[in-house]
C-alpha cells in the first residue's frame, strides 16, 4: 500500500493530468459566442423541441457530450475506465492507471446566482459505502481501494431569454433557437477540497459544497487546509437529528466544525 506521501503525489499527478484534458471540454459543448451547443431534442420527422433547463436534464445531456473526451484521457493516459453500474452508484467514473490505482470522479453540475456565487452541489453520501469502507453495495469498488476521489465539475449559466418550450421548430430554424445555458466553467478539484461542513439540499444524507466560485474552483473549502483525513472523520461521525434521534441521542453529537472541535478534543481553529 502507498504511503500517505506517496498517495499524495499520485493524486496530485492525476489531478494535474485530469484538469488539464478538461480545459478542451468548454470547446465540445459550446459555440464560438459560449452557448450551449445542444439546442433541443429531434424526431424521426424532423421536428425539434427546446429543452428544458431542469437540471437533471442539463446534466445528463453535459455528460453524454462529454463522454467521449473522458475516454480519451483514459487512452492517452493507459488508464481503464469504468462506468457506474447503476444510477445511483458511486462514482461516476472510475480511473484505473497500470498499477492499479484508482480515482474515482462524479460528475457534478450548477448553475450561477451572480458573478460571485453558484446554487451549490451534494458531494455524496456520507452514509453507507462512506462509512463502511470495505462495502461494495452501490459503489464500483469499496472506497477504501480508491487513491482519490475526485469532483469533475461543471459551471454555467442559465440564460435570461424564456424558452417556449411548447413551440416546435425545424432544421431551418435552428438558429432562431435559444440555448437554454451558456458560459461554461469546468473545474477539478478533490472532494474534501470544496466539502463543507454541513449536508446540501433538503434531508437526503449528501455532503454540501461551497458555493463561492473561486472557492470551487481553487478548492478553497473549509476542510482544505485540515486535511482529507479531518473531513473523512467529521463526516463518518456526522448524525443528523433522526439518526441522533435513532441512537437514543437527544442532539447530534456537532453540528459544525467548532462543534467538532470541542467534542474531539481538537485545538485546530475551522471555519465552517
Amino acid at each position: 500500500m502507498a504511503s500517505l506521501s506517496d498517495k499524495q503525489k499520485l493524486k496530485d499527478d492525476f489531478s494535474k493530468k485530469f484538469q488539464k484534458h478538461t480545459n478542451k471540454l468548454c470547446e465540445a459543448v459550446s459555440t464560438d459566442e459560449g452557448d450551449w451547443i445542444i439546442k433541443g431534442f429531434i424526431d424521426i420527422a424532423k421536428n425539434i423541441y427546446t429543452i428544458s433547463v431542469d437540471t437533471k436534464v442539463v446534466s445528463k445531456i453535459m455528460e453524454l457530450l462529454i463522454f467521449p473526451y473522458l475516454i480519451k484521457f483514459a487512452s492517452d493516459n493507459n488508464m481503464k475506465l469504468m462506468l457506474s453500474k447503476e444510477q445511483n452508484h458511486y462514482p461516476d467514473i472510475t480511473y484505473i492507471d497500470a498499477n492499479d490505482n484508482k480515482f474515482a470522479i462524479d460528475i457534478k453540475s450548477t448553475y450561477r446566482k451572480n458573478g460571485e456565487i453558484v446554487n451549490g452541489m451534494t458531494l455524496g453520501a456520507f452514509t453507507g459505502y462512506f462509512r463502511d469502507r470495505a462495502s461494495t453495495k452501490n459503489i464500483t469498488f469499496p472506497y477504501n481501494e480508491y487513491t482519490g476521489h475526485f469532483v469533475l465539475g461543471l459551471i454555467y449559466t442559465r440564460c435570461d431569454e424564456t424558452v417556449d418550450e411548447e413551440k416546435v421548430y425545424q432544421l431551418d430554424d435552428l438558429k432562431e433557437i435559444t440555448s437554454v445555458i451558456k458560459d461554461f466553467k469546468f473545474f477539478v478539484q478533490e472532494k474534501y477540497r470544496i466539502a463543507v461542513a454541513r449536508p446540501g439540499s433538503g434531508n437526503t444524507k449528501n455532503i454540501g459544497s461551497v458555493t463561492k466560485i473561486t472557492d470551487l474552483i481553487e478548492g478553497n473549502g473549509p476542510f482544505a487546509k485540515l486535511g482529507e483525513e479531518l473531513f473523512d472523520d467529521y463526516w463518518m461521525c456526522y448524525l443528523t437529528k433522526d439518526m441522533a434521534k435513532a441512537i437514543d441521542l437527544p442532539e447530534p453529537h456537532y453540528k459544525n466544525l467548532d462543534e467538532y472541535k470541542k467534542f474531539k478534543n481538537l485545538d485546530t481553529k475551522a471555519d465552517d
